[in-house]
């Protein structure tokens, strides 16, 4: 059996989305979708005083409205500093921050011409030190063809998969009939009911980057996450 999910390559992810990586045998990054404003391909929130924090990488998209991810160029180097600074400024008191920085530094110091590449050089380092061990691909490995499930399901197909699974949001428009008539089962993964972990700054929140998680709890973070290390 040969599990794989596809989605959209995200900036520095929560923690879910590495749940998902974890929970199949390979991961398809979607990056020839339509670039979408205001989403998680070029941000993420991390955790403040103030409150939570949009950390946005700058992005060509005036007048782009029909480029895909993949397309989607990154818009100078000032970012970097900027992200970096935020980040050790409201994570340098968190008990492992001397130790995550010592991977997560040097990311923020390379440059990137798309965010597709910057988002998977991030999203393997990530998986490195969760050592979640997913073949990590691209979609343009792949043949695409037309129709929002037929594409899901074909590319599948040629991955040779016999489950995929699917976050719960694409409920909306996946048939599940097209994946039942290639053979391969569908299975929606679940985001709820995760335990609470140590947090710097009030309130807890669930829905901010994986470097939270990171920062605060190490290589102890897969105790408050799903996967169980291959």
């Amino acid at each position: 059996m040969k599990k794989v999910a596809i989605l959209q390559s995200n900036y520095i992810p929560w923690k879910g989305y590495f749940d998902m990586i974890a929970a199949v045998d390979e991961f398809i990054l979607y990056d020839d979708m339509q670039y979408t404003r205001r989403d998680w391909r070029n941000r993420n929130q991390i955790k403040t005083p103030q409150g939570g924090q949009w950390l946005t990488v700058p992005v060509k998209a005036k007048g782009k409205f029909d480029q895909s991810i993949r397309q989607t160029e990154i818009d100078g180097d000032e970012w970097r500093d900027l992200h970096w600074k935020a980040l050790s400024l409201n994570y340098r008191r968190a008990r492992y921050f001397s130790e995550v920085v010592e991977f997560i530094e040097p990311l923020y110091q390379n440059s990137y011409r798309t965010i597709s590449e910057l988002n998977r050089a991030f999203i393997e380092a990530l998986c490195v030190y969760l050592e979640i061990t997913t073949k990590i691909s691209n979609s343009w490995d792949y043949q695409l063809i037309e129709g929002k499930t037929e594409r899901l399901s074909n590319l599948c197909q040629q991955a040779g998969a016999t489950q995929y699974i699917s976050g719960p949001s694409a409920k909306d428009y996946i048939d599940p009939n097209i994946f039942s008539d290639a053979g391969i089962a569908l299975t929606w993964f679940n985001y709820e009911g995760y335990p609470e972990y140590p947090q710097l700054w009030g309130d807890f929140s669930h829905g901010v980057s994986i470097l939270d998680l990171l920062f605060n709890c190490g290589k102890d973070s897969p105790n408050y996450m799903r996967f169980v290390k291959k």
